[in-house]
Formats: structure tokens, C-alpha cells, sequence
């Protein structure tokens, strides 16, 4: 890549323009991980935690916060999704939580935002509601796994 594309060139930063572009079938998946302490862990997994129902909670807020990506990130087009979904699994060899997020549009421009916006907003929902009982916990790994469609076509980590 030899310029970026979203500075113009004057230098200042700009929203591409993929007027020009077809719209295409498009998914990406991204994922993150919450380290925490096992006893926290298992207070979720009993159903003890202070803020009520931690994982379903955080599962929602990621899964809002998808649609809201272009609110967030400057430049970021304003997408139509076509789904929106957020899973959390308990991991005791971590001690955490993994969270995976699943966008998909029919767009001109991919949803890798929106996925990563949905994992990071539902690992700050799950530390939000467990920061009572964990000072501890640590957000880390978050990115995109992988992605399809478009013009650069299918990517993916594995």
C-alpha cells in the first residue's frame, strides 16, 4: 500500500468515497479475550455476580454497539447490517471470558469495524459489571479473525 486512503493529498483526513463500488456480500469475525481472577469466574458461573446476568448483558451491549460503529470511529461509513452477533464463553485455563463477534452487511465497504466495535464494547460491558468484585482483569487480544468478501476478497488468521 503506498499512500493511505483516508488522507487526502493535502494530507487531512477524509471519508473514502465507495460510491464507485459495488455493493457486495460481506462478514467478518473478530474476537478479544477478559483475563480475570477464577474466583470471578465462578461467581458468574453461579449466577453471583453484583450486576445480574454478566454474559447475556455484555452480549447485547457488543451486538448495540455494532450498529452504532459509525457514531464511534471518525470516517467510519454508516452500514446497513445485515446481522450482528455476540458470544461469550467462560474459559477456566485462562481464567476469562472469550468473546467473538460476527458482523455481516451487503455494502461497499467491509463491516471489520463493526465486529471489532461489538468485541470491544461487549469485554468493557463484561469489566464494567465485574469490576466490584475484580480490580484484576485484563482486557487484551482483541482483533479480526477474519473476513470475506469484497474487493481484496476472503482473509483469515488460520
Amino acid at each position: 500500500m503506498s499512500r493511505l486512503s483516508h488522507l487526502g493529498e493535502d494530507g487531512r483526513a477524509r471519508m473514502v468515497d465507495v460510491s464507485e463500488k459495488a455493493p457486495t456480500a460481506r462478514t467478518a469475525t473478530a474476537q478479544g479475550i477478559l483475563i480475570c481472577l477464577p474466583e470471578t469466574l465462578a461467581a458468574v458461573a453461579a449466577g453471583k455476580a453484583p450486576k445480574g446476568s454478566v454474559i447475556a448483558t455484555a452480549e447485547l451491549a457488543g451486538t448495540m454497539a455494532a450498529k452504532r460503529t459509525a457514531d464511534l470511529i471518525p470516517l467510519c461509513h454508516p452500514l446497513p447490517l445485515t446481522k450482528a452477533a455476540v458470544t461469550i464463553e467462560p474459559d477456566e485455563a485462562l481464567p476469562g471470558f472469550r468473546v467473538s463477534a460476527e458482523a455481516r452487511t451487503v455494502a461497499a465497504t467491509g463491516v471489520e469495524m463493526e465486529a471489532l466495535t461489538a468485541v470491544t464494547i461487549a469485554c468493557l460491558t463484561l469489566f464494567d459489571m465485574l469490576k466490584a468484585i475484580d480490580r484484576t482483569m485484563e482486557i487484551t487480544g482483541i482483533k479480526v479473525v477474519s473476513k470475506q468478501g469484497g474487493r481484496s476478497g476472503d482473509w483469515s488468521r488460520e
